[in-house]
């Protein structure tokens, strides 16, 4: 099943499962309801029972009220993502704070993954805790995080690590934890009425005890049968749902630990991490008082106490078998040995160099394995993410993972190369930006100026996650004095505007629009964007042939348009197609990479833009993919 494929099928089995979590909700409160009134209706003794239809449906509305309420309160809470996820289990945030060299390690390995991945680099979070266990959590890949315990630094090497972090990453490709976090606010709000059920109950109780002489002391009974009852909606509820997230949930985690070994190849990574974690004595089970309400989203069962029935996490043997199934039954890796065999990726189909015949008339073999390597990972992807990194200026990596330097290091690469822009540009920066950032910019001056074209996009993705902890008030400033330098540049093109809608979509990811519209209904947004991308060929009749061959497989009428577009143009063209529906962003996409596929090679100006379309339609390209279309090492 292919990205966008996934995606339909991922939203229709989010909104059938809500769905049926809101109707188990429903019969629970319906039965709840009859119960609190059959006990409310009795009066005092002689009376007998009377029925009260205003009394039914005002305890059926407060018992729902009770639920939305609490349950859209801890979303509410849970607004940031991940972030708020990793704080309340007492993370702490490695990015700008790397204190060892295992916590490097893992640093390391989530950015080489993310980069590989074509999504925006998460924030790492270690928790200091024992067990071996870690996290991804987050509503979309663009506000996740990788939580990961201090346990399990220590005890996995990094083939095993890799293993644990590639598992997490499939949660965020395969569009899990959207769904995890809105478990987690629903099963709040159930919650809620058992919590106030219990006051209830106990209430009760305490009032008959002291009114016992008293007539009053039916006003107890009655507390004490409505708080049974509302104990019996939140702990029966809570069952329920938990039945339905825990069978979901087994599932997913058999596809993640899958999709580790596909993205890896290497299974004995995965495996032996499962297997490091039968092994362990703290085992996974973490210490934090809330791990209960997220023992859904960790890489090994977070918690004790859980029933069969209601396990989040399939048995660690089934799962290791899946993954190792030459596995004998031993528990330390160390001395379990397999012989493993790596399937070699198929070759893909050589792309000839062009002739004199039309662009329209190659075959369009670069545009097919670019959108089948969307949402996935394979090992050319991690090697090449690699070299990327190990390619940078040391002294700008580290200028990356720095509030102050990395600030410095955005303004560098967005100032324009055009000697008179760039003086005023560092006039305006001297007058708006801070004396520390201005002084990290100095210092760094001469790296970034030698910076390679194809250096820039991972340089800028690795300042993201320091970027996202920076407070309101210095947020705004980076902002502003980010479009003062756009409005001092003499010729500000597409590159740049995709570099900063890059930017700023890392730090404030836009909210995520439904995906139901069609590419015909938005020809005017998607000419614009295919004429913007058809315009980096070397002359106007390659940009026309360009743009005709990418027009002619959507058979639709579309326009070239020949004035340069601004970049609040370009804004106004993604604001509207990121309401594709996915399919429909399978063929723009298409067209995108049939745009700059003429040389069997993609320019780092073309890959930018490709991927700061890709990040706001939610579609992420990997760094090299296509595989046939290797990345030009200069620009065009």
């Amino acid at each position: 099943m292919d990205f966008f494929a996934a995606q339909d099928n991922a939203r229709r089995s989010t909104t059938w499962l809500i769905a049926l979590l809101v109707l188990a909700v429903a019969v629970l409160i319906g039965l709840t309801t009859l119960a609190i009134t059959l006990a409310m209706g009795f009066s005092a003794p002689g009376q007998g029972w009377r029925f009260d239809p205003w009394l039914l449906g005002k305890i059926a509305l407060g018992v729902m009220a009770v639920v939305l309420i609490g349950g859209l309160w801890r979303s509410w809470q849970l607004r940031r993502g991940g972030r708020a996820v990793a704080e309340s289990l007492g993370g702490r945030l490695l990015n700008a704070n790397v204190r060892s060299p295992l916590e490097e390690r893992a640093l390391n390995l989530v950015e080489e993954m993310a980069i590989a991945a074509g999504i925006l680099v998460p924030e790492v979070y270690l928790i200091e805790d024992p067990a071996l266990n870690a996290f991804a959590a987050g509503h979309a890949p663009e506000d996740a995080v990788i939580g990961i315990t201090q346990g399990a630094l220590e005890r996995l090497d990094r083939d095993e690590l890799q293993g644990v972090i590639a598992h997490e990453f499939s949660h965020i490709l395969h569009g899990d934890m959207r769904l995890n976090l809105r478990l987690v606010g629903m099963l709040h709000g159930i919650l809620l009425v058992g919590l106030i059920g219990r006051l209830l109950f106990h209430g009760g109780r305490m009032s008959r005890v002291r009114l016992s002489r008293s007539s009053s002391s039916d006003a107890g009974v009655k507390m004490m049968l409505a708080g049974g009852a509302l104990m019996v909606l939140g702990y029966a509820g809570t069952l329920c749902a938990n039945l339905i997230k825990a069978a979901v949930s087994r599932q997913r985690e058999y596809l993640a630990d899958a999709s580790a070994v596909q993205f890896t190849r290497n299974p004995e990574g995965i495996g032996h991490a499962l297997l490091r974690l039968a092994g362990h004595g703290h085992g996974s089970q973490l210490s934090a008082a809330n791990a209960v309400e997220y023992s859904h989203l960790f890489f090994g069962p977070g918690v004790h106490g859980f029933s069969r029935l209601t396990r989040t996490h399939p048995p660690l043997k089934a799962r290791i078998r899946r993954v190792l199934p030459n596995w004998q039954g031993e528990m330390a890796p160390s001395r379990f040995t397999q012989e493993t065999v790596v399937p070699s990726p198929e070759p893909l189909p050589p792309i000839e160099m062009p002739s004199k015949t039309s662009i329209a008339d190659k075959p369009f073999l670069a545009g097919a394995a670019v959108i089948a390597s969307i949402g996935q990972l394979e090992q050319k992807h991690l090697d090449s993410a690699r070299q990327h990194l190990e390619a940078l200026p040391q002294d700008l990596v580290r200028a990356a993972h720095d509030p102050y330097a990395a600030r410095a290091l955005i303004y560098g690469i967005l100032m324009g190369l055009d000697p008179e822009s760039r003086a005023r540009q560092r006039q305006v920066l001297t007058d708006a930006a801070l004396p520390e950032v201005l002084a990290e910019l100095n210092r760094l001056d001469d790296a970034i100026t030698t910076l390679e074209s194809h250096q820039r996009l991972p340089l800028l993705e690795l300042t993201l996650p320091v970027l996202r902890q920076l407070s309101p008030e210095q947020a705004q400033r980076l902002d502003h004095c980010l479009t003062l330098l756009m409005l001092q540049e003499t010729q500000p093109g597409a590159l740049q505007w995709a570099l900063l809608r890059i930017l700023r979509q890392g730090m404030q990811p836009g909210k995520r629009q439904r995906w139901n519209r069609r590419l015909e209904e938005l020809a005017g947004p998607a000419a614009l964007l295919l004429s913007v991308l058809a315009r980096y060929s070397v002359d106007e009749l390659a940009a026309r042939e360009a743009f005709t061959a990418a027009a002619a497989p959507l058979g639709m009428t579309l326009e070239y348009m020949i004035l340069d577009a601004s970049p609040e143009d370009l804004d106004w063209a993604l604001q509207r197609l990121v309401a594709l529906a996915p399919q429909e962003q399978a063929r723009l996409l298409k067209a995108m990479v049939r745009c700059v596929e003429q040389y069997g090679v993609i320019a780092p100006e073309e890959m930018e833009l490709l991927r700061a379309v890709s990040l706001s339609l939610h579609c992420p390209i990997p760094l090299s993919a296509g595989g046939s279309l290797p990345l030009q090492a200069g620009a065009r």
